[in-house]
């Protein structure tokens, strides 16, 4: 059964009372990943023209699909905290865009209100519900968030209407879920947790990700897709058998892990094993010198590098550069006749112009999980290349901020860019 729709907000079958269903959440509102020099909790300085166009299209088609809740951004706005922001929160959010479902704040968001956080939780509690805020995440003194709302809304400071609005909300969406009925999670369905039809799934979004932003050198054939059958071949790099690495963050731990340990997948080098004619040899070496490389008759490389794991403040990057022995493992391995196809693993366009000629062929992979099988599919052929770039891809970071329109745009690959392939008769 669904809830009746709104007319300027259609719910969709996301909004199903359904126990395999779950409550989607957009995020974060608004403007976070704009912030001056990309810093996390930072300053977006923008118009609003600008942020309408660049950082508010995400939440216009969420909430038309019908998103249960939209969580706010710990950064800024010209000056003004998102978690305080008012105009933005109720005036855009939930007026003008008549969301309907109920907003979150961030972890420990109202105490960031303030610099440094916590100095004035008074004050804190009052700016963040006061500016539309329903549902405060507050990992550990909830009690002093509770007390001190409850004075707030006793003198008056709060309005019991701003209350109504939040309990309205949360309400409409638990109801909506289901959640009366059925309370607790069905833990029959923890059995789908890993399954083959759930890898596959994953596999096939791992195919349609990737990017392949190069392709032969000038005056040269494609070098993808690789062929199957070859005497040698030289698997290389920090990346290339990793799980940890291709999932990057959030994964096992806050900032992600390195190994394959805890972690059911496969790596790209145990998925070039699996792709592979059975009379091909995979010679596997992490950080191959020169010699090693030149000493060896390879018919061709496959070179794995990229960024290690990294979220929130961890990932701040001026250089915005991969770490070595990367750029070592690129420059060693991708030298003199041997053929190189470069797979990288990164959360985010990086520093590539220097190395790119040195390449026959370069794949954007970002961060591809536990299924290393989709990137194989595509190097080798059973399936085609056809992913787009939704972002630009910089020359150096002097460039940035750089968006589609700028009078200096002048990217290494621009956005939407992507080359494609044919499946191979391997």
């Amino acid at each position: 059964m669904t809830l009746k729709t709104h007319q300027h907000n259609p719910l969709t079958e996301f909004f199903l009372s359904s126990r395999t269903k779950v409550a989607a959440c957009a995020k974060h509102f608004v403007g976070d990943g704009g912030t001056t020099d990309g810093i996390n909790e930072n300053n977006t300085v923008i118009n609003m023209k600008g942020l309408l166009s660049i950082h508010m299209p995400a939440y216009f088609d969420s909430i038309k699909k019908g998103v249960a809740t939209v969580m706010i951004s710990y950064s800024s706005w010209n000056g003004v905290k998102m978690h305080a922001n008012h105009d933005l929160v109720t005036g855009f959010l939930k007026d003008k865009l008549k969301f309907r479902g109920f907003v979150i704040s961030d972890w420990q968001g109202l105490d960031r209100i303030t610099s440094p956080p916590h100095a004035n939780y008074s004050y804190s509690v009052q700016a963040g519900v006061l500016a539309g805020i329903d549902m405060i995440m507050v990992p550990n003194d909830f009690t002093v968030f509770i007390d001190d709302l409850t004075l707030q809304v006793k003198n008056n400071i709060i309005p019991m209407s701003r209350i109504d609005d939040a309990v309205k909300r949360i309400l409409r969406v638990k109801l909506v879920m289901g959640l009366f009925e059925n309370p607790m999670a069905d833990l029959s369905l923890t059995n789908q947790l890993g399954s083959k039809e759930h890898r596959e799934l994953a596999r096939d979004a791992v195919r349609r990700s990737l990017v392949l932003l190069k392709n032969g050198k000038p005056a040269n054939t494609p070098l993808l897709p690789l062929p199957k059958k070859a005497p040698k071949i030289l698997v290389a790099g920090t990346h290339a058998d990793n799980l940890g690495y291709q999932c990057g963050g959030w994964t096992i731990e806050w900032q992600g892990v390195s190994g394959n340990e805890f972690i059911v997948g496969t790596s790209v080098l145990t998925a070039v094993k699996n792709a592979v004619d059975p009379t091909t040899q995979v010679v596997y070496s992490e950080n191959p010198d020169a010699n090693f490389v030149k000493s060896n008759d390879f018919s061709y490389a496959i070179v794995v590098v990229g960024e290690t794991p990294y979220v929130e403040t961890f990932g701040d990057s001026m250089n915005l550069t991969i770490p070595e022995p990367g750029p070592s493992i690129i420059t060693n391995v991708c030298c003199g006749n041997l053929k190189c196809v470069v797979v990288l693993i990164s959360g985010r366009p990086v520093v590539i112009e220097p190395f790119v000629d040195k390449m026959d062929a370069l794949v954007a992979a970002w961060l591809p999980g536990t299924e290393g099988q989709g990137v194989t599919d595509l190097l080798f052929g059973d399936y085609g290349f056809t992913g787009k770039l939704a972002r630009t891809w910089f020359k150096n970071v002097d460039q940035l901020p750089m968006n589609v329109g700028d009078p200096h745009y002048d990217p290494l690959f621009p956005f939407g860019f992507g080359l494609t392939t044919k499946p191979a008769n391997n």
